[in-house]
């Protein structure tokens, strides 16, 4: 009955669209979903849209199983309630409403009621007319619907709040629906991937069959040797790479923001004359494509942000030195690998052995060929024990760490926009806790010529061994 969907949307009449997700729904689009995501387009990725029309599917869906509710503040809360419990009668297993909706964790709920309240939020300061179902309004049934959620949302805050406001005067500090706390627990093992490991990687993971993959080598090299985001490689063209003039046999890495990065330096106008402008322009010109982050389909790559070493761009910083050297000998014999392919993009990383050849290399293939490698050599694949990609950038950070490298330079290596973004990364582990006090304790005895004997406190029959 709901269906997401992505769509190439034209807002004018010049033939420049962008792709959303949309929502279909029995009277077509719903158009205020859509109107939010090209509102936020300019600042939101679209990981982050998909997520906010999964969160307004679920919530239509919803209304439409409860058509008897009229009360919005009861509609919501009952909403929010279904999404940490599910829809099935616990006692019969059934589920007259036909949702079928297992429980939601904690997260993915409070995620769902964040969307949908920043939406409502949105939709009643931006349409009021349409929030009061205004007659000539021409949405269909399902955006007067929406429309009338937002209208009730604004007019009290109760709408998502454990209780009503008292008085029209203190409706608009009304307590929402809240996704649920957890209790605080200290993170476990920080998903680092295993330090005395990682070569080992390199040089049998990434090898098989007797043929070395360098292309998932230098990817990987890139997240562990200089921390970065196991997204942000694909954004890489072959001039960001060369050796570094202060350190020849290093490799210095320029990864430029897919979109306000400079285009490269070689790109020429019909008179010969360097063209200055970004890679969005470069792409469209000399492509006719998109950044990355906008493409809908397997070959998107994610860019977080945080802080650019220059306009704009994210240097390597490598650490170890020699993790640099190594890249740039790789390097080379990629570049040897692939130098009469044809491709029809600017990306570094391209298909070499899966159809079509030359094509961009894609998030997902690199995932696979990753846990395929670290599987060679006998590695389970988990989050928790940091042998997915993300567990490189944690053991970049906790090396840096562990160096007694300064935070305000952490900071800076690892291209976060604050401080506090690096604690994650840098975490002690329960063997270095363990350690700590383990010191702790020896400073303590040191400062007693005596220490008394324990043994005298315990019950009879228990003793200390040496």
């Amino acid at each position: 009955m709901f269906v997401t969907v992505k769509a190439k949307v034209h807002t004018d009449a010049t033939g420049v669209s962008i792709e959303l997700p949309v929502l279909l729904t029995p009277a077509g689009v719903l158009e205020p979903l859509l109107d939010y995501c090209l509102y936020r387009s300019h600042d939101r990725s679209l990981a982050w849209m998909s997520k906010v029309a999964r969160s307004v599917r679920m919530f239509s869906e919803y209304l439409q199983t409860n058509p008897a509710e009229r009360d919005t503040y009861r509609l919501f809360q009952n909403f929010s309630q279904r999404l940490y419990t599910g829809t099935f009668n616990r006692e019969t297993g059934l589920d007259p409403s036909g949702l079928c909706w297992a429980p939601r964790s904690p997260q993915d709920a409070s995620h769902i009621i964040t969307h949908l309240s920043d939406f409502f939020d949105w939709l009643g300061e931006m349409r009021p007319e349409a929030a009061k179902v205004n007659p000539r309004y021409a949405g269909s049934a399902f955006d007067r619907q929406t429309d009338e959620a937002a209208y009730q949302y604004r007019r009290s805050k109760a709408f998502l709040g454990h209780s009503w406001a008292a008085n029209a005067s203190s409706a608009e500090t009304g307590h929402r629906v809240r996704g649920r706390r957890l209790p605080k627990v200290e993170k476990g093992e920080p998903p680092a991937f295993p330090e005395e490991r990682f070569e080992e990687l390199l040089a049998k993971g990434f090898c098989a069959a007797g043929r070395y993959d360098y292309r998932g080598m230098l990817v990987t090299l890139l997240l562990h040797g200089a921390g970065f985001r196991e997204s942000e490689p694909f954004h890489l063209y072959i001039p960001d790479v060369f050796p570094d003039p202060a350190n020849p046999r290093q490799a210095k890495v320029l990864i430029h923001h897919p979109s306000h990065g400079a285009a490269p330096a070689d790109w020429r106008d019909e008179r010969g004359r360097s063209r200055k402008a970004n890679r969005a322009e470069y792409l469209a010109h000399e492509f006719g494509l998109a950044p990355r982050t906008d493409m809908m389909d397997r070959r998107h790559a994610g860019w977080k942000g945080g802080t650019h070493d220059g306009p704009y761009y994210k240097q390597a910083y490598w650490f170890t030195p020699e993790y640099g050297e190594w890249f740039l000998h790789i390097w080379r014999c990629y570049l040897e690998q692939v130098a009469r392919i044809e491709r029809n993009h600017p990306f570094a990383f391209i298909n070499l052995n899966r159809e079509p050849i030359g094509a961009m290399y894609t998030l997902t293939q690199y995932n696979k060929g990753h846990a395929a490698a670290c599987e060679r050599i006998g590695l389970t694949v988990s989050k928790a024990l940091g042998t997915t990609p993300h567990g490189h950038r944690h053991a970049y950070g906790r090396r840096l760490r562990n160096a007694g490298v300064d935070k305000a330079l952490i900071r800076r290596f690892m291209h976060h926009a604050s401080l506090e973004s690096q604690e994650v990364y840098t975490q002690a582990n329960t063997g270095e806790v363990l350690a700590a006090l383990e010191a702790a304790a020896q400073r303590l005895r040191d400062r007693h010529t005596v220490t008394p004997s324990a043994s005298g406190l315990l019950p009879p029959g228990i003793e200390l061994n040496d």
